[in-house]
Formats: structure tokens, C-alpha cells, sequence
């Protein structure tokens, strides 16, 4: 197997916000911890105690006009203020991925949609996970006659944590190791031997805060998926997680296997290697692909059925962002 990056659910790439990710799970498992963690002055504002609803049909209601755009992550809850009197209030949430710059705009639209169709506070808040330093939309409006209306929103860049890892991995926050793992990811693109050694570190990192074992399920599978390695090495992996952690981590690992069966590599370990491997990436991007399209014509089902790996692999990278079935088959860019 050459030294290649797998990335066909890389974090660089918008998701359908259709799609089930493990960055949705991590926020909806760590709410609280994602506001603390990114905007600390909003999370300030809010009485946690008690309690928030996730509102994902309100959401769509609002997010039926194609036009708006792909997300990467989208959520909206509903919570109260602190001294806020008995009304709810809306926050709005986007996890960018890629450089768009109709961003701040539909960041405007989405507040003002959300508001109009509800009739309360909407806060809107951004973390921005692309690979662009400079760029760090925080605002749209415009101003007609003395007439203004404009949106500013707070953002949190993941980029200018890079020099902070040691102490992300320090922090109690689960949202630390979820950044840390993000740019780790882009630091190790294309070099698996390097990114063994960060996922190794990270993962036993986890084990070692000594939380509950629901607390660190749904992060272990965010940091497993964004961390992707040949199945080959991934079970190296746990094998030395086996070795210096000992028996106590063996639920966690029980759990990563489970999560590695739902991505269709499971099959390459136990079977050995190429034949397995392909099969669950064919299961993969035909699971994707009919998340992102519906149901599969033929052609598209025959191509899959008799595509080499790298083919698969190329498909796989495409389908996050191709706008159409066709084009996810027409890209033949690799990474």
C-alpha cells in the first residue's frame, strides 16, 4: 500500500448537511463545551442550567432553498438567556470548511429567516475550518438611503490554534482535542506514517482523562474519523494502545471497531487486506452517494461495481462537494 492520504471524509470538504457526521455528533454530545470552548463571552450569557433543544426540523424549514448553500455542520438550538425573563432564543450554528464567499451572506440569511419565521433573538455563530489564514468573514448588510441592515456574528478561526496544540491537549474541553485533531489532519495530509504517531498520541490522550465511557464514545469516533488510516495501520494502532494503556481501555477499542465495521473496513482487517478494504469503500461512497442524490440509477451502480481503488477513493473525495451525481464520476482529481 503506497503512503497516500485517504481522505474520502477529509474535514477540508463541505458535508450535505443531510449528512450524519461525527463533527454533528461532537456538538450535540458537547454543546455546552463547544459554546464554552469557541465563544466563551456567548456561553457566558446563557443559563445551562436549564437546558437547550436541538431543533432540526425548524432548521430545514428555514434551509429548503438549495441556492443557500452546503454545510459543513448546521445546528440550531433553542435556550434561555441569564436575566432573559421566560422568552427562548435562537442560536444559530455553522461549521465552515472551505473558503465561500457568499458565507457571510447566507450567515445573514439564515439569521433573518429564522427570526422572521419564529419571532425571537437569533444568535449566530461561526467556526471557520478552512485552510485560509487571511479569510474570516464576520459580517454582511447593506444600506439603502440612510437605511441600514447588517449582521455581525462572532467567529472562532481554528487555524490560530496551531501553535496552541500542547495546550489543547491539556484542556478538559473535548473541544480541545476536536481542534487539535482538526489541524492535525492537515498537518499530516498524504504522510500516514506521521499521522499514526499524532493519532496515537491524541487517542491516548483521550484514554487517559479518566471520563465516563458515553462522555468519550462520540469523541473517540470524531478524532477516528478525521485521523483516517489504513485499516492495516489503524489496527497497529490499537494493538499499541493495547500494549501501554492495558485492559482498561478495551470497551473504548470495542467501540472503535464497531465504528470501524459502520465504515466498512472492519471487512478489510478481518478478510486481509485489498478485497475487503474495496468492498466497504464501494459500501461507503454508495451509502454517501445516495445521502447526497437518492437512489442510484444503473450506470452509476456499474461503475461502482467495477472501479479499481484509487477510482473509488478519487469518487469518494468528489462526492462531498460535486454539486450533481454526474459530476462526482467526472472528477478524477486526487489529493
Amino acid at each position: 500500500m503506497t503512503e497516500q492520504d485517504d481522505e474520502r471524509i477529509v474535514s477540508t470538504e463541505t458535508l450535505n448537511d443531510d449528512y450524519d457526521s461525527p463533527w454533528k455528533d461532537a456538538v450535540e454530545h458537547y454543546f455546552p463545551e463547544f459554546m464554552a470552548f469557541y465563544f466563551p463571552d456567548a456561553y457566558d450569557c446563557f443559563d445551562w442550567s436549564l437546558g437547550y433543544t436541538f431543533l432540526e426540523q425548524e432548521l430545514r424549514s428555514v434551509s429548503h432553498d438549495a441556492a443557500l448553500g452546503k454545510r459543513f455542520v448546521d445546528k440550531l438550538a433553542q435556550l434561555k438567556q441569564k436575566n432573559g425573563g421566560e422568552s427562548w432564543v435562537y442560536v444559530h450554528i455553522e461549521v465552515q470548511a472551505s473558503k465561500d464567499n457568499d458565507f457571510a451572506k447566507r450567515m445573514f440569511t439564515y439569521n433573518y429567516r429564522i427570526f422572521d419565521r419564529y419571532n425571537l433573538p437569533v444568535g449566530s455563530f461561526a467556526v471557520l475550518a478552512d485552510d485560509h489564514p487571511q479569510w474570516q468573514p464576520d459580517r454582511f448588510g447593506y444600506e439603502v438611503g440612510g437605511s441600514r441592515h447588517y449582521l455581525e456574528f462572532p467567529v472562532a478561526k481554528l487555524l490560530r490554534y496551531f501553535n496552541q496544540i500542547d495546550s489543547l491537549l491539556t484542556s478538559d474541553n473535548p473541544f480541545a482535542l476536536v481542534t487539535a485533531a482538526h489541524l492535525q489532519t492537515r498537518a499530516t495530509r498524504g504522510k500516514n506514517s506521521e499521522r499514526f504517531q499524532v493519532k496515537f498520541t491524541l487517542m491516548r490522550t483521550l484514554l487517559r482523562k479518566g471520563w465516563s465511557s458515553d462522555r468519550i464514545r462520540p469523541l473517540l469516533k470524531v478524532l477516528d474519523w478525521m485521523l483516517h488510516l489504513p485499516a492495516e495501520m489503524d489496527k497497529q494502532l490499537w494493538q499499541d494502545i493495547r500494549e501501554t494503556e492495558g485492559e482498561t481501555v478495551m470497551t473504548y477499542v470495542t467501540s472503535i471497531e464497531r465504528i470501524a465495521i459502520e465504515k466498512g473496513v472492519q471487512q478489510g482487517i478481518q478478510q486481509g487486506l485489498q478485497q475487503g478494504l474495496r468492498q466497504g469503500e464501494s459500501r461507503l461512497l454508495r451509502k454517501l452517494l445516495e445521502r447526497r442524490f437518492g437512489a442510484l440509477p444503473a450506470w452509476a451502480s456499474d461503475k461502482i461495481n467495477s472501479a479499481a481503488e484509487q477510482d473509488l477513493e478519487s469518487w469518494g473525495e468528489a462526492v462531498l462537494t460535486a454539486p450533481t451525481l454526474d459530476a462526482v464520476f467526472d472528477n478524477d482529481a486526487t489529493h
